[in-house]
């Protein structure tokens, strides 16, 4: 029955929302990270930097971006559009049950995205880390003032985090309970194996100067930067469940939320278990269960369990239709039974090469960033995984046109030895290339 508009609106509940207890919130976590079941949806997440179609090397003003975010918001798309601190674009697909139906609907809404944007005179660009200097953050929150605040401790990382990256981020189902090829413990493991060989075969954030200099993806070694557990992976060697518990609620708390308008109060070296145990204590309000979910949000591993496996290491891709390529290797290397166990067994030998040490910290990964897939060993595993995933794709329903799409990158990359971080030269906003 609808609410009366005449009727005043309620009372607001005076009463504090309910706390946690630790027992408690071991059990949300183990309940909600991980559903179960045949894997069948899909989804993906765009970011993009926006540029001016002239002068793409210039920074825009603020005005201009909020323009164009404007202009964005105004459209009828079918995807989640948001922006990111630094004015990047972000479309986020609705979980489909199909490659096509995941990718026709992003490519329909980037489609008018791009068409609103040059009217204006800008244009998207995928790359995973912008080179313009210096980094302004676009947008002025609570949040985002706070993860400053708490990135600033540990160094400039958090600030290049948040203003001056972009990935392609594809989500997966987390699978069945049972081991098997699409077991959700065999997901989880595949996703951390296989991420190292995501990293090279996709890196595009080339730097030429600063720490990461001579990197094929920068990006990831800002990541690897962060602070030391917020942004790695749980141990391998363990059930899934228990490892993200423990490390969800043993990773420092970035923020207490402010409910009364007062600045959030960001607590030094306080884990969220220890905020559940102390109940709150002198210094802090007891946590509750929208605290440990909006904790959750703060937490940034190359793979993060949100129900379904979000696997977020891959950079924003040039060209087009170049984010079609990630998204289509791993729905296949996930979702096809003859593909997973494939990039399985490449996996498995990486792991018994280098070990399982968490990632981004693995040596594998960081080989992966610095060199992409010169990489012997990586080189060998992606020409693995992407002619599985090129035999996968037509099983799966894969349109003609993302065949196409994925067997040119394999040409050009994969079987070369080469990412795209390969093509750029210094003026890598200029979508210039140099071949190699």
């Amino acid at each position: 029955m609808s609410q009366d508009s005449t009727a005043p609106p309620p009372a607001p509940d005076p009463s504090p929302p309910p706390s946690i207890s630790e027992t408690q919130a071991e059990d949300l976590l183990h309940g909600i990270c991980f559903k179960t079941g045949p894997p069948r949806l899909i989804g993906a997440e765009l970011e993009w930097l926006v540029l001016d179609a002239e002068r793409p090397e210039q920074p825009l003003p603020p005005e201009r971006l909020r323009a164009a975010h404007t202009a964005a918001r105004a459209l009828p798309l079918n995807s989640r559009l948001t922006v990111e601190p630094g004015g990047q674009l972000e479309l986020s697909s609705a979980p489909a049950t199909s490659l096509t139906g995941c990718v026709d609907g992003l490519q329909a809404d980037l489609t008018a995205v791009r068409a609103a944007l040059l009217t204006q005179g800008l244009v998207l660009r995928g790359l995973g880390r912008d080179p313009r200097r210096p980094y302004h953050r676009l947008l002025s929150s609570p949040r985002y003032d706070a993860m400053e605040a708490y990135f600033d401790r540990t160094g400039p990382a958090g600030r290049a985090m948040m203003c001056a990256s972009a990935s392609v981020q594809v989500c997966v189902d987390a699978g069945y309970e049972e081991p098997g090829v699409l077991g959700h413990g065999r997901r989880w493991r595949l996703a951390h194996l296989l991420g190292a060989v995501m990293v090279a075969a996709f890196a595009n954030s080339p730097a030429h100067e600063g720490p990461y200099a001579g990197w094929r993806c920068a990006r990831q070694g800002i990541w690897s930067d962060l602070d030391s557990r917020r942004a790695l992976a749980p141990p391998l060697d363990v059930d899934p469940r228990a490892a993200w518990t423990r490390q969800a609620l043993d990773t420092e708390v970035m923020c207490v939320r402010s409910y009364d308008g007062d600045p959030w109060e960001i607590p030094r070296g306080t884990t969220f278990r220890d905020w559940l145990r102390s109940g709150g204590g002198p210094a802090l309000r007891a946590p509750t269960f929208e605290d440990l979910d909006y904790h959750l949000t703060t937490l940034f591993p190359p793979v993060r369990p949100r129900g379904h496996l979000e696997l977020r290491m891959i950079d924003a891709q040039p060209g087009d239709d170049g984010w079609l390529v990630p998204v289509a290797v791993v729905h296949a290397l996930f979702d096809d039974p003859e593909a997973a166990e494939t990039a399985y067994r490449v996996a498995k030998g990486l792991a018994d090469t280098y070990g399982t040490r968490p990632a981004p910290r693995n040596p594998l990964w960081r080989s992966a960033a610095r060199h992409g897939l010169a990489d012997p060993e990586l080189r060998a595993s992606a020409k693995a995984c992407f002619r599985a995933a090129a035999e996968a794709l037509p099983r799966l329903g894969a349109s003609r046109h993302v065949q196409e799409v994925v067997g040119a990158f394999t040409e050009r990359y994969a079987l070369r030895g080469r990412c795209p971080a390969d093509d750029e030269s210094t003026e890598v906003l200029t979508g210039k290339e140099v071949r190699r």
